[in-house]
């Protein structure tokens, strides 16, 4: 038997004692406060029939994919230019370390008077739970760059983007990337909880609105299973992207930025 087949044997093993414990846990306690795998099944149909399974998981991404990417493309080059200017990382990093542990749920409320309800809001929660993460990775990321290797690429006349494209980015993807894919998970997190709140559409408004219209625990636990699975979906694509742009830039490029900027 080969490794591979013994890793997916192992992981549906342990799917099938989940659903076994959930079922025998259905039997045991009452159904309607825990409901069965099957009732979990019907609801997915139900909600594919009426048009809300596909609705919902895009106003969640769709939301998710806005602010996660206004707060990487603010965070990385603030947090690249405080790792490069140590007095301005001196003179700001005390405000975001002030900021930072503040949960992004703290600021639903200044949200919705500042954007009202709507998908403003929860974007600007999404934004608030990844540019730290984020911001804190660029500055670590950057201090950590020899400076040997900025000072060569001056040498060899690279201009400021080409010293970005060139030095930087393949000295800091291997951490970048862990970063941003941690940022993610956050981002994700936090939409579903602003979901609960601020909008009328999404995963998070799923589990809230089947709650209170009629105690639908059933489409409950199917919204809980949709995040869950949505989750590690998300996961996975930034693995695939954190392993081949650590493979391009954290390696390979490695060797081609000091060719890069000998040619140069």
């Amino acid at each position: 038997m080969s490794v591979q087949l013994r890793k997916r044997l192992l992981l549906y093993s342990g799917l099938l004692v989940l659903l076994g414990l959930w079922s025998f846990s259905v039997n045991v306690f009452r159904p309607e406060l825990i409901p069965g795998p099957w009732d979990v099944v019907l609801g997915l149909v139900e909600l594919t029939t009426r048009g809300l399974l596909f609705k919902y998981i895009v106003a969640s991404l769709f939301r998710v994919t806005w602010g996660y990417l206004l707060a990487a493309g603010l965070a990385i080059p603030l947090g690249f230019s405080l790792g490069y200017f140590r007095r301005g990382d001196r003179a700001l990093g005390p405000i975001i370390q002030v900021l930072r542990p503040i949960s992004p749920l703290a600021w639903i409320p200044l949200a919705i008077l500042w954007f009202g309800v709507g998908d403003s809001p929860a974007v600007f929660i999404i934004f608030l739970g990844s540019f730290f993460p984020i911001v804190v990775t660029a500055i670590q990321a950057m201090i950590t760059i020899d400076p040997t290797h900025i000072n060569a690429g001056r040498n060899f006349g690279l201009t400021p983007l080409r010293l970005v494209w060139k030095v930087i980015l393949p000295a800091t993807v291997p951490q970048l990337v862990v970063g941003l894919r941690l940022a993610l998970g956050i981002a994700w997190l936090v939409v579903v909880a602003a979901e609960m709140i601020a909008v009328n559409s999404g995963l998070g408004f799923l589990v809230i609105d089947a709650r209170n219209a009629g105690n639908r625990y059933d489409l409950v636990v199917c919204g809980m299973l949709l995040i869950g699975v949505t989750g590690i979906l998300l996961d996975l694509l930034m693995r695939r992207l954190e392993n081949t742009l650590t493979a391009q830039w954290g390696y390979s490029n490695q060797g081609n930025a000091s060719s890069g900027g000998a040619n140069a």
